[in-house]
């Protein structure tokens, strides 16, 4: 008799007991937690291998105060200067990573009309297993020439890989870049916008062939610039972006000048000409090594 009324307490101290470790295996569970990214679990995908550089320069004291001279030539109506220190100083464009976009924009305001200059940096991160830095800004840069509808050069230093690069992101639309007033962020024209010796349907540019928009095989990894001639109630403006790639930073130079007289049109060779020297200046400075 002593047995059979200690057998109920023995199988309901077991259940408990059994109980307790089952809560006690859940909690630990629940308060540990799953940190493993939803489609990677048993991924043998090789780490994405980092990038060349790791931060960018402080924009707006980057540029050369000599070289913001040729590209927004005061008019000397400033007697104490304060105007034109401000003018130079530039203002720093809003973002909320400086390690891993910066920007910075000038504007120059005269009678005959108004000059715009961006210059903006991004620095590319890849979060793709497999895909390196490198190759994510390989991407991004591709989709902003066919955006901007870049004839390729079979020349560049990775055509092959931008073009096609370019074909498969075409349709996700080109990456955010400067566009002052008048340009847009995809780089494709207004319908009042036209460009200058645009490529024939051959090819190859008709007419002005070394101011068409194109690749520039002498700059960075990957580079193109693009031409605009725009028509507005406000007058005309010519709008000349400047997109090159060095590893895994994207720059993008926008570039333009208004005119309210609509018969002084802004000269492609020159604005294009100063464009490409602030290029080569900002490539040589930060990513010559």
């Amino acid at each position: 008799m002593q047995r059979r009324a200690h057998a109920p307490a023995a199988a309901l101290a077991a259940t408990l007991l059994a109980a307790v470790l089952t809560a006690c295996s859940g909690g630990a569970g629940a308060a540990g937690g799953d940190d493993s990214k939803p489609g990677h679990a048993g991924s043998t995908a090789p780490a994405a291998q980092p990038g060349k550089y790791h931060s960018l320069p402080e924009p707006c004291g980057y540029v050369n105060r000599d070289t913001l001279r040729r590209l927004l030539p005061a008019t000397g109506d400033d007697e104490d200067g304060r105007d034109t220190a401000k003018l130079y100083k530039g203002q720093a464009a809003i973002t909320y990573d400086t390690d891993r976009r910066v920007g910075c924009r000038w504007k120059l305001e005269t009678p005959q009309g108004t000059r715009h200059l961006a210059v903006d940096f991004e620095r590319v991160v890849s979060y793709q297993p497999g895909v390196s830095d490198e190759q994510r800004a390989e991407q991004l840069y591709g989709r902003q020439a066919t955006a901007a509808h870049i004839p390729v050069s079979s020349a560049s230093p990775s055509a092959s890989g931008s073009s096609s690069a370019a074909s498969a992101g075409a349709s996700q639309g080109a990456s955010s870049g400067p566009h002052p007033q008048g340009g847009t962020a995809s780089g494709s024209p207004s319908p009042s916008a036209s460009r200058t010796g645009a490529p024939s349907a051959s090819g190859s540019p008709a007419g002005g062939a070394s101011l068409a928009p194109r690749v520039l095989d002498d700059l960075g990894d990957d580079a193109f610039i693009d031409d605009k001639l725009i028509n507005s109630g406000s007058g005309v403006h010519r709008d000349i972006n400047i997109v090159f790639r060095a590893a895994n930073v994207i720059v993008t130079i926008a570039y333009d000048q208004w005119s309210v007289d609509k018969l002084h049109v802004p000269a492609s060779e020159d604005l294009q000409g100063k464009a490409q020297s602030l290029a080569r200046e900002l490539e040589a400075g930060h990513f010559g090594n």
